[in-house]
């Protein structure tokens, strides 16, 4: 389902048809206005049938970016190849680079962090 498909929408007091973008904000729209003339009751089933299509705006946005991750191309950080270091061969500067953006502190270039540590188990 993508964002323009349209709904015919069976209202408390009317049918609505529209895209699910164009409901929610119709029944918002239309439960701000019952609660401006006093009728609670009504206000609250437009602001029930305003929460369903917002659920289906949410759905169909989450389903939007899991099909946008999985279509990119992965970005790989430059080879930590001894023979593609970009000084040359040994690639000292590049498995440096790459062993500090990977999280793996290098000997001797340990950032310093006063942060909460994870707790460190001994094996059985």
């Amino acid at each position: 389902m993508n964002r323009n498909h349209v709904f015919d929408s069976n209202g408390p007091d009317m049918r609505l048809r529209g895209t699910a973008q164009q409901l929610f904000e119709k029944y918002l729209q239309l439960g701000r206005d019952a609660t401006s003339s006093g009728d609670r009751v009504m206000a609250e089933g437009y602001f029930q049938h305003a929460e369903h299509y917002f659920r289906i705006l949410n759905a169909m946005n989450q389903a939007q970016q899991q099909r946008d991750g999985q279509h990119q191309p992965r970005r790989f950080q430059q080879s930590s190849d001894p023979g593609d270091g970009a000084d040359g061969p040994g690639g000292d500067q590049t498995n440096e680079m790459n062993g500090q953006m990977n999280g793996h502190a290098l000997e001797g270039n340990e950032p310093e962090y006063d942060g909460p540590q994870p707790e460190t188990r001994e094996p059985a």
